[in-house]
């Protein structure tokens, strides 16, 4: 075999590092001297960025108040809670996720919904690492208790994922592993029976659709390690208790659930969890 010097070995490298750069100057100069529209508000984009979304409908997007469930997240402004007493709220109250915590970066409303739309289907890989630094300020202002070990996306089933090419919740779970320094494994988690057909879920089967649907790869790694799961939108919990509940089971210590947005809560699980 061959002995390759160090000076060939590191060109390769080299040359990604280089055209990365060199793409997104590429892009910058393009997104100045022609500049589009907003994908939601239809403005000119005039600063030189790679994310096809202005700054005013980004700055837009509803934060998730102080004030919210210390466990899943749930904002919690009418909640009048003694100096003392814990935020929790009363689906937590009853141990209904096998997640340990669940945070997202803002609320499912308005310009974020169809922001989120766009990730889904039109791959648009700027937007995912723009989601990913916002998710790694939610972790870092949180990091007594959202540490991991390794990120993992929630998965999409083998047929879903070769119709679209690809899966969301990696073009976020891959960049925010990259900036919290930790591994990116999407093997380790598989869905195992798919999404029904049916556009839009009621809650009871939204729950149901989820139940087992979720196991880790043989010969995956998971004993005693805190996993880091990430996924685009929390709308009832159903899907991250579902790939927590898999995890745990496989031997994982702990699970956060990590999403970029989340549907405010209007209903209650039925007991026992699902």
């Amino acid at each position: 075999m061959e002995e390759v010097s160090p000076s060939r070995r590191d060109v390769a490298p080299s040359r990604q590092r280089e055209g990365g750069w060199l793409a997104e100057v590429s892009d910058a100069v393009v997104s100045l001297l022609f500049p589009a529209g907003c994908r939601i508000c239809e403005k000119l984009l005039t600063s030189a960025s790679r994310v096809p979304i202005c700054e005013e409908c980004l700055d837009s997007f509803p934060r998730i108040p102080e004030k919210a469930c210390e466990i899943c997240g749930q904002p919690m402004q009418a909640f009048a809670a003694r100096e003392s007493e814990r935020l929790i709220c009363r689906v937590c109250a009853d141990n209904t996720y096998a997640f340990e915590r669940a945070r997202s970066y803002a609320l499912y409303e308005g310009a974020l919904v169809r922001a989120i739309l766009l990730l889904k289907f039109e791959r648009i890989g700027p937007l995912g690492a723009w989601f990913a630094e916002r998710l790694t300020e939610v972790v870092r202002k949180e990091s007594d208790v959202l540490e991991a070990d390794v990120v993992v996306p929630v998965p999409l089933h083998r047929d879903r994922e070769r119709e679209r090419g690809y899966n969301q919740a990696d073009m976020v779970a891959k960049p925010l592993a990259k900036k919290l320094r930790l591994p990116h494994q999407t093997a380790l988690l598989m869905r195992t029976r798919p999404r029904p057909d049916k556009q839009v879920l009621s809650f009871e089967e939204r729950w149901e659709s989820v139940r087992g649907a979720f196991a880790t790869r043989p010969g995956s790694q998971v004993d005693n390690r805190r996993v880091l799961l990430v996924d685009d939108v929390l709308t009832t919990g159903a899907t991250l208790d579902a790939c927590a509940r898999a995890l745990r089971e496989a031997g994982a210590k702990s699970v956060i659930g990590l999403t970029v947005a989340r549907a405010t809560r209007t209903f209650m699980p039925s007991p026992g969890g699902y």
